[in-house]
């Protein structure tokens, strides 16, 4: 899908943003590139629209030199999105995500029936076709950006730190979103990032780049277990501990699946004592076929008991969940970074199938620094 072969950018000062380049991504590849700053991530993203010129060397996409195309006719069949975004202000939300095929003539009604089919695609309402991006909040500008990008329908997307400037929840949201979005559509993704988190949570392969050169490229779990030189492990971060543990990977190894929980139409007062009995501050809530329908916790009791008598008319619907197979890495990153206290596991029609713990995830990081409990009592009894 996309080749680089001994690819070069250099600068009239001598300066070599780019030395020797050599890379194959396959379709439908997630790449994500990153590095720290003046690495050459973005230049090398921007070479293969033509945004910036190869010096020496040859990009090649489906088997086609980029040199031998026209420029313009070039960016018009590759997506991309910045952080910026880029809407045009004066347009509507339908103009903006039709731009391209404004450019290339298209017919109302192809227009008109492609808008109305990506905007199902982030679940955004129909109405805001006809709204201008000063309407909309910062993550709903973003999911445009990207519906701009798809518009064409290219096989290739470039993205430079499109998330960049959004708050963590919302960048969580889109994270997860575009990801789901990039599987089902088939794209082939090049992703630059400053963030590892980011790029591991994302990626189907990092290309960790440094002084114009690449250090490493390979699948998240590789670099991970496996990082190529000090540089690597350096820039991945001492606090990825759960690198130590390869043979655990994804939630369901290590979720409880007996988390405590009521139902819809319980009365407050019987909650409560189950919340006593068991000893949790709160408690997830269910419908009768066993679908996660929120939470609530003992503060939220505290502040609402005298208004209300069932569990209904008390919980929080907005409630972050994972699936069974969700990586461990990016939960860990979730729970620890976040301060949440837990994460619901769901199948993906919203069943409950169980809970990981912030206790339990400290239990996984202890022992990947010290081993099981023996080792850590003999470590102490030596420094008695």
């Amino acid at each position: 899908m996309l080749e680089f072969k001994h690819v070069y950018k250099k600068y009239a000062d001598g300066t070599v943003a780019v030395k020797d380049l050599n890379l194959k991504i396959n379709k439908g590849e997630f790449v994500c590139f990153i590095g720290p700053s003046g690495c050459g991530k973005t230049t090398t993203m921007k070479m293969i629209n033509r945004l910036i010129d190869v010096t020496e060397g040859t990009i090649l996409v489906d088997g086609k030199d980029i040199t031998n195309q026209d420029p313009v006719q070039l960016r018009r069949s590759i997506g991309y999105v910045i952080q910026q975004i880029g809407l045009m202000p004066h347009m509507t939300i339908k103009e903006n995500i039709v731009l391209v095929g404004t450019l290339l003539k298209w017919p109302e009604e192809k227009k008109d029936r492609r808008a109305h089919e990506l905007l199902k695609l982030v679940d955004m309402p129909e109405e805001y076709l006809d709204r201008y991006p000063h309407e909309l909040s910062g993550g709903q500008q973003q999911r445009i950006g990207v519906l701009r990008a798809l518009a064409v329908n290219p096989p290739l997307i470039l993205m430079d730190e499109p998330f960049g400037a959004l708050d963590p929840i919302t960048r969580d949201s889109l994270q997860e979103e575009f990801k789901k979005l990039q599987r089902e559509l088939d794209k082939t993704i090049i992703f630059v990032t400053h963030d590892m988190d980011e790029a591991l949570k994302l990626a189907d392969k990092i290309v960790i780049m440094r002084s114009g050169e690449i250090v490493q490229a390979d699948t998240p779990d590789e670099i991970l277990r496996n990082p190529a030189n000090e540089f690597v492990e350096e820039f991945l971060g001492r606090e990825r501990l759960i690198q130590g543990k390869p043979d655990v990977t994804t939630v369901k190894q290590i979720m409880s699946t007996s988390p405590v929980t009521v139902q819809t139409a319980t009365p407050l007062k019987e909650a409560v004592s189950l919340m006593r009995d068991r000893r949790v501050d709160s408690l997830l809530v269910v419908d009768e076929d066993n679908v996660l329908k929120g939470f609530f916790d003992i503060e939220m009791v505290n502040l609402n008991h005298k208004k209300v008598t069932i569990v209904d008319e008390l919980m929080e619907t907005n409630v972050f969940s994972v699936a069974e197979d969700s990586l461990l890495r990016e939960t860990v990153h979730k729970i620890l970074r976040r301060g949440m206290k837990y994460v619901p596991v769901v199948d993906d029609h919203k069943h409950l199938k169980g809970i990981v713990t912030r206790a339990t995830l400290a239990n996984l990081v202890y022992d990947t620094i010290w081993g099981d409990g023996t080792e850590m009592e003999e470590n102490s009894r030596v420094m008695e």
